[in-house]
């Protein structure tokens, strides 16, 4: 047959009951009367509505879509009902070479469906040419795909939501915890079994009580839309367990549905929202699960190729791929654009969440001379009454060209700030010429970010993510062991700037176990320490190991999931975090609204910063430049800030000594009015948080690989409210 001819279409009787319905909302919307059908195709011939059975196993009938209105194919059935599992044939013309790939035989999910039901099962059948054929994807193949898909399901919407309203953590206190839905509860041993891995287990009152207790602000969850397993994975007993393999933009991941009902996702929501805790997904808006032009035929691709996807000018058989994972979506495109806010603003509206940090978040503003803050998708962010209240956080590069766009991304915006972690990594390590650099992090990057009236928040900075080694890794491991994977140890990154400290992996030397727990409260304390916005990796705070996996996106195991049961090292540094996250929260110059310049107050004579050498002198160009130097002191003084409203402890003097040195220096404590002192509030070399008081101008040694925190207790203020004890809560 000729391949660019369309296929003949099954013979349809269209029941008589079908009515015209509506262009609009896409998707299928349930008025409480019948339910509404509304599919976007702007080059398919027809589409046929596919309806099952309650199990979605048994195809019931077929139904033709009666209308077609402005791109948009629709019809109304009066006696369907929430509940109902469906899909879509759609046909149209067969032709890779122009960018179509249309095949009713292939039954397709609906993109605006909000609920999956059943797992995918791979078969050569789900693929729109015929597998192994001498023309590849130019063959065509007609076998039914429908046994192997999951269908969509219509939803009732309906939920009481009760008080339930968005949170609003202000950015200078937001604190992001960074997890994994299934893996956070899923050896969590007072989460019962049958929940763990759900959002029913993540809303257990233990594991709400730990979030709130370790102080955090938001949960920035993997991805929850639904995704799906890679066929390779499951070959060799592994699947997906990071989720970044969408094929639902609007439906939450099945299997993270304990109850199988969506109202379970919303139920998590408002319990996180009644302990204060906001909700941040993870979202994959670049790419879909269908993959290059010889992956399946599911969505999308079968729906209309030619516009969902961006396909090379010069060969539309094949897809731009600044994924890196075979396809890329074409949100220059109105309505794939209207898909994706769509789907942004259900979340926000319908399910309540509080913001979304974007994965590989330069391809949503690429045009195709290159990035532009002005393309459609980053417009339309920033105009929407909806989601330019949500706060919105890019993982600013992909693999595209012109892909590194770190502070790049307009007003509104906050970004992933990987220089952060790459510098306090090499700088704590103890590489050469990074004290400049370090300086720089500290105080908000500034040569990244303040430009256009933005603020230091807008600078997510992390040490370790989902994407990388833990925390204990970092310090435990030289070299990636991803073994488990396999894949010949050859995925995952070999750039992770760790240090090993002297054994590759556990040691039993009590001398480098100290030393590596030493070194994780400095990275912690840099990193709550630091201007900006402070971004944690679940279980780090408590010393979790992949044993040293720094790829774990296939491990829906023990090596993924985090381990509640601490030893006693690890229960001291969770003590320690948490101590480190009320420091910051008590002090507001530590998390300021303006950016760290060296201004200087004229009427008190003092700057907002001034870096300090160890004998208490300020810092020249030379002493910034000396290869060696790893010595840093930092003195804030919150006096020289410009403020509306005072708030507790927004004029504070504070000093950070740094030693990334890997032995003892002695420091100048800056001179102090007389009566005054500085007051210890904090030394990496003790596992734990005490505080001490050292005298007029007094010297203090600080052990190698150490960092402290000293508050200025002014004698003409001795009931400043700062004076107050740092609390950490009992275990």
């Amino acid at each position: 047959m000729d391949r660019r001819n369309k296929p003949q279409a099954p013979q349809v009787n269209i029941p008589s009951r079908i009515r015209e319905g509506l262009p609009f909302p896409l998707g299928a919307t349930w008025d409480g009367l019948g339910v509404n059908f509304a599919l976007f195709s702007a080059h398919a011939a027809k589409v046929e509505l596919c309806l099952f059975d309650e199990s979605g196993q048994r195809e019931l009938e077929r139904i033709e879509l009666p209308e077609y209105t402005d791109e948009i194919w629709h019809g109304y059935l009066p006696d369907a009902h929430p509940g109902q599992a469906y899909g879509y044939r759609v046909h149209g013309p067969y032709a890779p070479d122009a960018g179509h790939r249309f095949n009713p035989n292939k039954l397709l999910l609906d993109p605006y469906a909000k609920q999956l039901i059943g797992a995918l099962r791979w078969s050569k059948a789900l693929y729109g040419y015929t597998v192994g054929h001498p023309d590849a994807d130019l063959s065509f193949d007609k076998r039914d795909s429908a046994p192997f898909v999951p269908k969509s399901r219509v939803i009732d919407p309906a939920f009481t939501w009760g008080r339930d309203h968005p949170v609003q953590t202000p950015w200078d206190r937001t604190l992001l915890y960074e997890t994994n839905l299934r893996g956070v509860t899923m050896r969590h041993p007072a989460v019962p079994p049958a929940v763990r891995g759900t959002c029913a287990g993540l809303m257990h009152p233990e594991v709400i009580d730990y979030l709130r207790r370790l102080g955090v602000s938001a949960l920035e969850l993997l991805p929850v839309h639904a995704f799906l397993p890679d066929q390779h994975l499951l070959e060799k007993g592994m699947t997906n367990y990071w989720g970044y393999n969408t094929i639902g933009f609007f439906a939450p991941h099945p299997r993270y549905l304990a109850s199988g009902k969506i109202q379970e996702f919303k139920e998590m929501v408002a319990h996180l929202h009644d302990a204060g805790l906001e909700v941040i997904l993870d979202v994959v808006y670049n790419h879909t699960a269908e993959g290059n032009e010889l992956g399946p035929t599911l969505s999308m691709r079968g729906i209309d190729n030619a516009t969902y996807y961006r396909l090379q000018s010069d060969a539309p058989r094949l897809y731009v791929n600044d994924s890196g994972t075979g396809n890329t979506l074409d949100l220059g495109h109105p309505c794939v654009l209207q898909m994706v806010t769509d789907s942004l603003r259900y979340w926000a509206t319908e399910m309540h969440v509080d913001g979304f940090r974007f994965d590989l978040a330069t391809i949503l503003g690429r045009e195709p001379e290159g990035f532009d803050e002005h393309h459609a998708f980053l417009v339309a962010c920033r105009q929407d009454p909806v989601l330019r209240q949500t706060k919105l956080i890019a993982e600013p590069w992909d693999c595209g060209p012109g892909g590194y766009q770190v502070g790049g991304f307009p007003p509104g915006w906050a970004e992933w700030n990987d220089q952060f972690r790459d510098t306090v990594r090499a700088f704590w390590k103890g590489d050469d010429n990074r004290l400049a650099d370090f300086a720089r992090r500290l105080a908000g990057s500034a040569d990244l970010f303040d430009q256009r009236g933005r603020r230091p928040f807008a600078s997510i900075n992390f040490v370790t993510a989902h994407d990388g080694f833990t925390l204990r890794d970092l310090v435990s491991y030289d070299r990636k062991h991803n073994e488990a994977n396999d894949e010949n140890n050859r995925d995952g990154t070999d750039h992770n700037l760790s240090w090993n400290h002297g054994v590759e992996g556990p040691s039993d030397d009590p001398q480098i176990n100290a030393l590596r727990l030493r070194q994780m409260r400095n990275l912690f304390a840099t990193l709550l320490f630091s201007q900006g916005t402070p971004m944690l990796v679940a279980g780090d705070e408590f010393a979790r190991t992949q044993h040293g996996n720094n790829n774990a996106y296939c491990q829906d195991s023990e090596i993924g999931w985090l381990d509640w049961n601490l030893d006693a090292d690890g229960q001291a540094l969770l003590d320690f975090v948490r101590c480190l996250i009320r420091l910051r929260l008590r002090f507001p110059i530590l998390r300021r609204g303006r950016f760290l310049v060296g201004a200087r107050h004229e009427e008190l004579d003092i700057k907002d910063v001034t870096w300090l050498t160890p004998a208490g002198t300020e810092m020249t160009t030379e002493r910034w430049e000396e290869e060696h130097n790893r010595c840093l002191a930092m003195l804030l003084d919150g006096r020289a800030q410009p403020t509306g409203i005072r708030r507790s402890g927004a004029d504070s003097t504070l000093l950070l000594l740094v030693n990334a040195h890997h032995e003892r220096v002695e420091f100048h404590l800056p001179e102090v009015p007389e009566g005054s002192r500085w007051k210890r509030l904090l030394d990496t070399n003790q596992p734990t948080v005490e505080e001490d008081t050292f005298a007029f101008a007094s010297r203090h040694g600080i052990t190698g690989r150490s960092l402290l925190l000293f508050e200025l207790i002014r004698s003409d203020a001795p009931g400043h409210p700062a004076e107050a004890p740092v609390f950490c809560e009992p275990r």
